[in-house]
């Protein structure tokens, strides 16, 4: 495997506003990729259509900036068309989420092998600032100056919701965080989608505040690391339980609870109850699960795909043009 630097995938000047998340997000994209190692002639990265879908200008790679919400169709056609080449699919949560919506859970039901990146910032951003799937009951937007009436898509809910079997959560801003989950993804055969929570500076700044900061997540977030006791806190004092068929904060050293008691994530259980209760889980009585949430192995759509074409030639009598000619009555015009 050749060594590459993140610089290797690096191209033209990003033209996002000062403080951006997608910024953050690029860095740490392109340092994964590098870390993974996989050439860049050997990648793609296609979008949609929004801030973040300017993503792939700025990619050494394959790309495409493709239409408002066809992001992952035209990916999915991508990898059927090319199976050794390794896609990215960045969306916005609006391009990904409302008019992609239905090409999110079908790619995600057919386990297609992509690497999808949904960037959540809560906010339509190059439209300038209407409200989006994900953003929160009674949100003040342009498009909703009174306050949104309606309850957000949680992007874990959908992924499992279609059967799922990836799914990891990073914030922007940290970036070795982000890099661990990239790289996940990428070794996870199969759908995998990686939610990056994001900031827009202009829009919908302080959306993920809680988490924006080192010092907010030591308090407001949990990793999650497969086979690991699931603690959390400043000084590592908190840890999840299992309460009914639900889950609850408890201190360590407080009412008998020992690290013994901490329930012990397991990203691979094929069962995703525990796994979604951990995904939702929002402030101010829960952390924020960061971190790769799921990750189970399961028969891919692109290999399915290419073993029946495989399958269906071997038992043909013909095996190109000039041979399927050949297989009705011919005549000879002299």
């Amino acid at each position: 495997m050749s060594e590459y630097t993140a610089k290797d995938f690096k191209k033209g000047q990003p033209r996002w506003c000062p403080g951006c998340g997608d910024h953050f997000f690029l860095a740490s994209l392109q340092k994964a990729m590098a870390e993974i190692g996989i050439a860049p002639y050997d990648t793609a990265v296609i979008s949609g259509i929004g801030c973040s879908s300017r993503l792939p200008h700025y990619m050494a790679t394959y790309g495409m900036n493709t239409i408002h919400g066809r992001a992952a169709a035209i990916a999915t056609g991508c990898k059927i068309a090319n199976p050794n080449l390794t896609v990215w699919q960045v969306s916005g949560d609006g391009d990904g989420l409302a008019i992609g919506g239905n090409h999110f859970i079908h790619t995600n039901r057919r386990n297609i092998d992509l690497n999808m990146i949904l960037l959540n910032n809560r906010i339509y951003g190059l439209t300038k600032g209407q409200y989006s799937p994900t953003s929160p009951r009674g949100f003040v937007s342009k498009s909703s100056p009174y306050g949104t009436v309606e309850d957000p898509f949680r992007p874990a809910e959908l992924c499992f919701g279609a059967r799922g079997h990836f799914f990891a959560r990073a914030v922007a801003t940290d970036a070795p965080g982000t890099i661990e989950i990239l790289k996940a993804a990428q070794a996870h055969k199969g759908a995998s989608v990686c939610e990056i929570l994001q900031n827009c500076i202009i829009f919908n700044n302080g959306t993920h505040e809680s988490v924006h900061t080192p010092e907010g997540r030591a308090k407001n977030a949990i990793y999650l690391e497969h086979g690991k006791p699931m603690i959390f806190g400043e000084n590592k004092e908190f840890g999840l339980v299992q309460e009914g068929f639900g889950l609850k904060v408890a201190k360590i050293g407080e009412n008998g609870i020992t690290e013994k008691d901490i329930l012990v994530h397991d990203a691979h259980c094929e069962d995703n109850t525990l796994q979604l209760k951990l995904a939702l889980m929002e402030g101010p009585d829960f952390p924020i699960a960061l971190g790769v949430i799921r990750d189970v192995e399961a028969p891919t759509y692109n290999d399915a795909i290419e073993e029946q074409i495989k399958d269906v030639k071997s038992k043909k009598t013909y095996h190109n043009f000039q041979e399927l000619l050949m297989t009705n009555d011919t005549w000879e015009v002299k």
